[in-house]
């Protein structure tokens, strides 16, 4: 008996998280302007490994409509586009493409939780390789303050 009442408080929070009115906008912001891209192989791994958290052109999956996953999806896209977006190249007070290739050489980008979900963004030994010096050749490289 104690399970079952486990169970219905539990389909009964379930239900009432998804009326929070966070996490169900997916708003897709135009593209106002893009980065002059090296090639369009760069362009395209980036839209790939990257795009959805990263540019105005996100893939909402159906995962993203159901709480409280739809609330981890929109935090990430909303912090994505934050710190680096595409989309709003030249446009955007901080946009740290600079920031790029290191994210990417050191495995911090794409986000383990994100590639779970997102096999195509795995990216090969050889592809990583490409791809860090298309976002070089892109964006540039940080400079070191020391």
């Amino acid at each position: 008996m104690k399970w079952k009442k486990i169970f219905w408080w539990a389909v009964g929070i379930g239900i009432a998280i998804q009326f929070v009115p966070y996490g169900h906008d997916h708003e897709n912001p135009p593209v106002v302007a893009e980065p002059q891209w090296d090639s369009p192989q760069t362009r395209e791994t980036f839209m790939r490994a990257c795009g959805d958290c990263h540019s105005n052109e996100t893939k909402w999956p159906w995962y993203s409509d159901i709480a409280p996953i739809s609330w981890f999806v929109t935090h990430h896209v909303e912090e994505g586009r934050e710190h680096f977006n595409v989309s709003m190249w030249g446009h955007q007070k901080k946009n740290k493409g600079d920031e790029a290739a290191e994210e990417v050489r050191e495995g911090d980008m794409p986000l383990k939780s994100y590639l779970i979900l997102h096999p195509e963004a795995r990216l090969s030994k050889e592809e990583k390789a490409r791809f860090i010096e298309g976002l070089i050749r892109t964006f540039g490289e940080e400079k070191d303050d020391d």
